[in-house]
């Protein structure tokens, strides 16, 4: 039987004992060893952890920014356009022609046409031809521009109305002349779709809800602002089929497309009935919560609207000058026809064809172009039929510039800036007319045989100068006739030519 003390058995104690490092002297290196190893693996350890403990090292000190990079110690004078000085030198007429001639040359067959003349004078700088009368495509929609702003004022708008039928439980959307309606909520930044058939209906159910109404609700739509053929017989089939334009009505949605974002293609064919039938759709809409019915169907109204029908609800285009500057920016043609016809009806004219055409002719008259030999068949240049002259179109582009009536300062936005904006955003990229960008200001116009620029630009001594250059017969596709037109431009803004 083995004895313990302390609960411990006596043998283990003694086995203890003789494990014990003071009773063999001859191997105490194992542990020393492992106690060495321990403490190089320790090392990498402390390093690491030890810069948490001292801080941050003090960072390299960063170099001073060069003095170009550094705040100014005061701020620079606001650096703006000179206004132009009447002092500035006049262009002599025989360097003028040195520099434009040789560019302005027909790729193939046609002729161009030409005029440059200093903008605050008149004088002649350049003549080829400036009084022939040519087909202007879209360079006519300057005349349809300043047409519209003479007539109606920059500051006006379009109106479309939703007024009480002429039977119970009628409502009649009346068009007064938007064709940029949008099909949502009304967009007060936006020209296309500042005016929306959303907010109209919205408006137009809060109306009928006041009046107590609860029969169910028939849409008519009085679109009899416009009269005459609702399409032109000078445009051809295959324009029209193309979407290049459309029957024109009073009121239209994007401008009487399906999408506003796709600017080619087919067109609706009857712009407002369909506008109509999507404000019925929206009307249905927004009256279901107030308990209002909405039938299937839209019809026309039988005749004008009466003057003292009950208004319901209206919605407010762009203005006049807004809506012009698109139509330039991005030559609409179904925008321009719009602006001819209502400058026909605020001249107590017809807003017809024949109405707008007369309209504009007159107006071009009245601002002091010689209009006389003038020929209009159409107020968007889409037609064959047109003569104008490069006179013409330089007259009128000095009656926007630097002309006594300051309306039609409202349409300089709307000339599209070579490489930058609108019809010429594509242009002015190569060798010979990079020097043009930024400074060419012009309207293009494009046919199939038909190219055209008319606009103004200031020269390399600060001379404003308008010009209009028209080529007619020129070979479909050929690439250099655009070319010879961005030439022929750039190299007025580079004149120094005295």
């Amino acid at each position: 039987m083995t004895k313990s003390t302390g609960g411990e058995p006596l043998r283990a104690r003694r086995s203890s004992r003789r494990e014990s490092p003071g009773q063999s002297p001859g191997k105490p290196w194992p542990l020393a060893l492992a106690a060495l190893i321990l403490i190089v693996l320790a090392i990498p350890g402390v390093l690491l952890v030890a810069p948490g403990f001292r801080g941050p090292e003090a960072p390299a000190p960063v170099p001073a920014p060069p003095a170009w990079q550094q705040p100014p110690a005061t701020l620079s004078a606001a650096q703006v356009l000179a206004p132009l000085q009447p002092s500035a030198p006049v262009p002599a007429q025989p360097a003028v022609t040195a520099q434009v001639d040789p560019v302005l040359k027909a790729d193939g067959g046609g002729t161009f046409t030409g005029m440059v003349q200093d903008a605050l004078t008149g004088q002649v700088l350049f003549d080829r031809g400036g009084a022939d009368g040519r087909v202007p495509a879209s360079n006519l929609k300057l005349l349809t521009a300043l047409a519209a702003l003479r007539t109606l004022g920059p500051d006006h708008r379009f109106t479309t109305k939703v007024i009480q039928g002429p039977a119970p439980g009628q409502v009649v959307l009346v068009g007064g002349g938007d064709v940029l309606l949008g099909v949502g909520e009304s967009q007060p930044e936006q020209v296309m779709g500042h005016a929306g058939l959303a907010t109209l209906a919205a408006a137009t159910v809060q109306a009928l809800q006041a009046a107590g109404t609860t029969r169910e609700i028939t849409v008519l739509v009085d679109d009899s602002l416009f009269t005459g053929p609702a399409l032109n017989p000078n445009w051809q089939s295959g324009d029209v089929e193309a979407g290049e334009i459309a029957p024109l009505y009073p009121l239209a949605l994007n401008s009487a497309r399906f999408d506003p974002a796709v600017t080619t293609g087919p067109r609706p064919q009857d712009s407002a009935l369909a506008a109509t039938q999507e404000f019925a759709a929206l009307l249905r809409a927004a009256g279901a919560g107030a308990g209002l019915t909405v039938a299937a169907g839209v019809e026309r109204s039988p005749g004008a609207s009466q003057a003292n029908a009950a208004l319901l609800a209206a919605a407010d285009s762009a203005t006049v000058a807004e809506q012009v500057n698109l139509m330039l920016q991005v030559s609409d043609n179904y925008l321009a026809e719009t602006m001819g016809r209502m400058a026909a009806v605020a001249t107590g004219r017809p807003g017809s064809n024949d109405g707008a055409t007369a309209a504009v002719a007159a107006e071009a008259g009245a601002a002091g172009l010689s209009s006389d030999t003038m020929k209009l068949v159409d107020v968007c240049g889409l037609a064959m039929g047109n003569q104008v002259s490069a006179r013409q179109f330089t007259d009128v582009v000095r009656a926007i510039t630097t002309g006594a009536d300051t309306r039609l300062r409202a349409v300089l936005d709307g000339f599209p800036v070579g490489g930058l904006s609108g019809t010429l955003y594509m242009r002015y990229g190569d060798a010979t007319t990079s020097g043009g960008a930024g400074l060419v200001r012009a309207k293009t116009g494009t046919l199939n045989t038909v190219l055209a620029l008319s606009g103004y630009v200031v020269d390399a001594d600060g001379r404003l100068l308008v010009f209009s250059f028209l080529g007619n017969g020129l070979t479909p596709g050929a690439a250099g006739n655009k070319e010879a037109l961005d030439r022929a431009a750039t190299a007025l803004a580079g004149c120094g030519c005295r």
